[in-house]
This record gives structure tokens, sequence and C-alpha cells, in this order.
């Protein structure tokens, strides 16, 4: 068997081990759980868990719309691919990595709840306790979903879609699941050093953001870019449409966080909409002149230094950590299957050379001594 066709089996063999493995576990366990759970709370928590879902195919359209027309498909399927590749790694081990018994402080131990076993019959999460820790593991998945997807905006456009996929399952096991146990376990590195991270501002987006400027480094500049072509953006309305729904999405990302419906809630749902209308500097401004947080903990501004001085620590640990362990990432990949779409490739768009997509928006795409190349240009399609 070629190289090629054994590439393109490995997934549906990796699939098929989730799929047999998951048969020998219960999807449903008997053993009685003490807790008084809250109705409002679980609602609530429900409806935040399916609007932080929303901001994935989000994030596709909002990326989508920015990228040339000939990657239009690309761009969009690498961020959406996470909500799968994701929701079967956390399944299988990813929340017990991130909340499973701490081992040192480094890590979850794996085998706390393997393949999902004891997490529908255990004790609530101590920082929720009025709602299942099914619905709580399920909330963070969200959050582990969206943070791989937030990286495909560094790579559009010259990376290969199994380049990307290995990508989202290095990143989830070796930057991801840490990171997340370090501030949000309560046994985490981060956390007991006092760092605060109330809804992803160190796990979600200083992850994704190191990560891309590794990615983007290692892929090097666009071939359009170096050749100071001129590029528009595919779809405007895209981008419209996918920033409506961000921010949308955003309500359940902060105001979910709270893991009840109560006043923390309430004050991270008016947060989350008057920081995007006023464009954060303002808000910055806003909150300077009101001298008020969002029932956080004082920083800099109010003369808590040791506060400010622990989350920039975070910080620095965090960034240097993501950046470094990403970098290594792309550049095994890279070893392994050459992460980089050829300049043919790049010329022609992702959406035809790796998605196989013969028209490519009205413009038929045939195969020629084992190249696609533009025979006919059609303004319907």
């Amino acid at each position: 068997m070629s190289k090629t066709g054994l590439r393109q089996i490995i997934p549906f063999v990796v699939l098929a081990f989730f799929a047999v493995g998951s048969l020998f576990f219960p999807t449903m366990e008997t053993a009685a759980v003490v807790a008084e759970y809250n109705t409002g709370d679980i609602t609530w928590v429900l409806i935040s868990t399916a609007l932080v879902f929303l901001m994935t195919p989000g994030l596709s359209f909002f990326y989508g719309g920015m990228v040339n027309r000939k990657n239009v498909l690309s761009t969009m399927i690498k961020s959406f691919v996470a909500t799968g590749i994701i929701s079967v790694l956390w399944i299988f081990v990813g929340y017990s990595m991130s909340f499973g018994r701490s081992v040192g402080g480094w890590i979850g131990n794996p085998m706390t709840h393997l393949f999902y076993s004891g997490v529908l019959s255990a004790q609530p999460w101590f920082g929720g306790p009025t709602i299942p820790l099914s619905l709580f593991s399920i909330f963070q998945l969200m959050f582990a979903i969206i943070t791989p997807a937030l990286v495909v905006g560094a790579l559009a456009e010259r990376i290969k879609f199994l380049s990307y996929v290995l990508f989202i399952i290095l990143f989830a096991i070796l930057i991801y699941f840490p990171v997340c146990h370090w501030a949000w376990h309560p046994d985490g590195l981060l956390f007991k050093m006092g760092v605060l991270d109330f809804a992803g501002g160190t796990v979600v987006h200083i992850t994704a953001g190191c990560a891309a400027l590794a990615g983007a480094l290692v892929l090097k500049r666009r071939k359009s870019h170096l050749e100071n072509q001129e590029a528009h953006p595919a779809n405007v309305p895209y981008v419209l449409i996918g920033t409506g729904l961000l921010w949308f999405g955003w309500f359940g990302f902060n105001g979910g966080s709270a893991l009840g419906a109560n006043g923390l809630a309430v004050s991270a749902f008016t947060t989350t909409n008057l920081a995007a209308a006023t464009a954060g500097l303002s808000w910055m401004f806003f909150d300077i002149i009101r001298g008020k947080k969002s029932a956080g903990v004082d920083g800099l501004y109010f003369g808590n230094i040791d506060f400010f001085l622990t989350q920039l620590k975070g910080m620095v640990l965090v960034s240097a950590y993501s950046f470094v362990v990403a970098y290594i990432i792309f550049k095994v990949i890279n070893l392994i299957n050459p992460i980089r779409v050829s300049e043919d490739e790049e010329e022609l768009g992702l959406d035809a050379s790796q998605h196989g997509e013969n028209y490519v928006q009205g413009t038929l795409l045939v195969k020629k001594e084992n190249k696609l190349t533009e025979v006919v240009n059609s303004e319907q399609y």
C-alpha cells in the first residue's frame, strides 16, 4: 500500500478504535449523586453550551469571508472540523487530562475518566455545585473545540488539510489539556499560584494566539503577499455573519462561565455586550471612570500589585509554553507530512487542490497531467 493510501486509512482506523472502545463503557450510570441541582442554573448552562458551540461555525464564516475566493471552503472546513475531532478526543481522554486527578499540578491522570467513565455519576465540579458534572464537562468541551479553530486565520491559504488535522490533535494533547488543567483545576499549577482565568483569557486565547504565531513563522508568508498581489476578501457578508454569530455566542462563552444563573452571569453578560459595542479601548476608559470590575479581583490600577504580578507570571509562562510546544508540533508535522502546499496548489487554491472541488467560484477545473487547470471561467456559480 502506498504512503498516500495509508494516510487516508489511518483516520478511519483511529475512529474505529474509539467506536469499539466505547462499547465497553456504560452510557448511563446509576450510582446516586448526592447533590442539590438547580434547574435554573442547569438551563442557563445548557443554553450557554449551545451558544459557545455556535461560535465555531461563526468563526468559519468570519475566516472564510476574509480569504481569497479559491480558499473559502478550505478555510471554513478547517475551523469546523475541530468539532468532530476534539469531541471524540475529549470523551476518550481530554476531560481526564484537563479535570482528572492531578499529577503534580501539571496534568490530569488520563485514566481518571477514560472513555468518560464515572462522569455521569460523579459529584458536581467544585465551581458549579448546582449543575451535573456531565454538563460542566460538555460546557468545557465547547471551549476545547473553538481554541484550535482560532488558529486557522494564521494558517489560512497555505497549510495542508491533513497537517492541520494532526495539529489539532497534538495541540489539544500537548498544549490545551495541560494548560486547562493548570488554570482551572484546583490542584493545577496556575490555580495554586493564584492566577485567575474566568472565561479562557489564558487557557483559550493565549494558547491559540501563541500557536498561531508559531504556525505563521513555520509556514511563512503567502505567495500572493510576497508578490505584492492585491488581496480582496471573498465575501464580506460572510464576515458580518461570522461577527454576529461570534458576538451572540460570546454571551454564553462569558456568561456561562459563572456556571449558574446568578449575579456573576448577569455581570459577565452585560460586560460582554458593552465591551463588544464600545470596542475594547472605550470599555477600558469607561471601566476606569466607573472604578468598578465584573465581580473579579482588583488589579494594578487599584493598588493590588501582587495580583498583577501573579497574572503577569501566568501569562508569560503560558505564552512561552504554548509558543515553544506549538512551534515544535509544526516542525514535527512538517517532517511527517510536508505542512505547506506546493506553489502550484497555493496558486490554484486549496478548495480545489485539497478538497477536490472542481467548481470554485464560477471556474471549471479539470485534471490535466495530474494538475487541476482552469478551462472555463463563468460568472454563473
